[in-house]
């Protein structure tokens, strides 16, 4: 007898490239059976039935790029994997753009006390992170002697299950070339990630595009370009997306992920807003937007500008700089992946990170018909599951996890603002590993997720 048999609903069928009426039977965690319906034809037993007609079937969205939480400084609560998991996202990747807050074993440690964590959970080893830890400010250089002990905390990361390495290029511009060739090196694992935020944006050339292509080139792992809407959409999508998808065709260990709004999200005392930034961008200070106390829904002029940089230099701020078409173009190519690239302070932040999938769903798939649905489910699902090696999620085929997202795609849509971050609407059933995370749309455990080690 099946735990629980999901009828009626729609599937994306990624080898047929195309959606598929299919029922579904789950056992002991697994997929076990994956049938089309047919009239009179017997159903096989089940403990529970979800009718699912008129609904999308998926396997659940695998989030790429996210940053996790932030323990040391919020607390040990669940705040950025709760918003995951209301938007159907069933494992998420943090530790990106150089970004760690905790050492792995301290994070593994706290989901432990928990007994789970909302959703499943893979780590990155942030370069920056440990980099800062050496004493180097933003623009130093680092010598032989720092290199070694960053690549060795590298190592240790790697040997505690971390997938790879991420670097934030523009966070410490001191970062040269060499030195990220030096770190890549504490791994020859040719199926690690690399994922690297670029030098700058562009907003004068394409060159950190054409960095991140090189070293991609010279490394035997995997390459993921961060977060490609916030560094091209400025006016060199379509060039970036030329210069990406013409070297996937020579490294198909290249690729790059993107997310679907027109600003970015960033600390407003990092060093992406020095001085200068916004006259590369063409914009004003009140392009700006501040999302904590206390200028929480704050837009910028200069006064209030320098100051949180001055005196609140971890605030998160908002940047409207990019352009809305050329978002719709990093979403609607062949290649790439949607990502979150969520990061939030004291439950504040960007909308992305409670509503990118949605958002991709509803506007950019229903409304906007940019691409079709089985496509943007696609680099949501089984494009970052094979980027990531994870066999058995990201796909519905029998020995598959059943990892499973439910919802209504006549009505799915993200309702996150710039200030209030609501869930969004359409999400009806969220399963990890065959058990219910969210049914009827109402959240019933958020500790059906785990740490995924790279060791497993």
């Amino acid at each position: 007898m099946l735990d629980l048999l999901i009828i009626n609903g729609t599937c994306p069928d990624y080898k047929a490239g195309k959606m598929i009426k299919k029922n579904v039977g789950i056992r002991d965690g697994r997929i076990v059976y994956l049938e089309e319906p047919a009239d009179g034809a017997p159903l096989p037993e089940a403990e529970e039935v979800i009718d699912a007609a008129g609904k999308v079937v998926s396997p659940g969205f695998i989030d790429i790029h996210m940053h996790e939480e932030n323990f040391a400084r919020e607390g040990k609560d669940y705040v950025i994997s709760e918003m995951m998991l209301n938007m159907g996202v069933t494992t998420a990747v943090g530790g990106n753009c150089g970004v760690q807050y905790q050492t792995l074993a301290e994070f593994k440690n706290v989901l432990k006390e928990h007994g789970g964590s909302p959703v499943n959970y893979i780590m990155l080893a942030g370069y920056n992170w440990y980099r800062t830890q050496q004493g180097l400010g933003h623009y130093d250089k680092a010598s032989q002697a720092q290199m070694d002990q960053v690549r060795k905390e590298m190592k240790k990361e790697l040997a505690e299950g971390a997938w790879g390495i991420s670097f934030g290029i523009e966070y410490d511009p001191g970062i040269t070339y060499e030195e990220m060739l030096y770190a890549i090196k504490a791994s020859e694992d040719p199926n690690h990630l690399i994922a690297a935020h670029y030098r700058e944006d562009c907003i004068k050339n394409i060159d950190s595009i054409t960095e991140m292509v090189k070293l991609a080139s010279e490394i035997p792992q995997k390459f993921q370009i961060s977060h490609l809407s916030s560094c091209s959409a400025m006016g060199f999508m379509k060039e970036s997306l030329e210069c990406i998808n013409a070297a996937m065709e020579k490294n198909p260990r290249l690729n790059y992920d993107t997310y679907p709004y027109n600003a970015f999200s960033t600390e407003i005392g990092s060093a992406v807003f020095e001085d200068g930034c916004l006259e590369g961008w063409g914009k004003d200070y009140d392009s700006i937007l501040l999302t904590d106390d206390p200028y929480k829904g704050v837009y910028c002029n200069e006064e209030i500008f320098r100051k949180a940089r001055a005196e609140y230099p971890k605030m998160l701020a908002v940047a409207f700089v990019m352009n809305e078409e050329e978002i719709g173009e990093a979403i609607a190519n062949p290649n790439g992946m949607v990502a979150s690239d969520a990061i939030i302070n004291h439950g504040g932040g960007h909308p992305r990170a409670a509503g990118t999938f949605p958002r991709v769903l509803g506007k950019y798939v229903r409304e906007e018909k940019l691409l079709p649905l089985v496509d943007a489910l696609r680099k949501m699902t089984l494009e970052p599951a094979k980027r990531l090696g994870l066999d058995t999620k990201g796909r519905l085929e029998e020995g598959a996890d059943a990892d499973i997202t439910i919802f209504d795609p006549d009505t799915i849509i993200d309702k996150a603002d710039w200030t209030h971050l609501e869930a969004p609407e359409g999400i009806e059933y969220v399963l990890i590993g065959g058990r219910k995370a969210i049914e009827n749309g109402k959240k019933v455990n958020d500790r059906l997720g785990r740490f995924i080690s790279y060791l497993e």
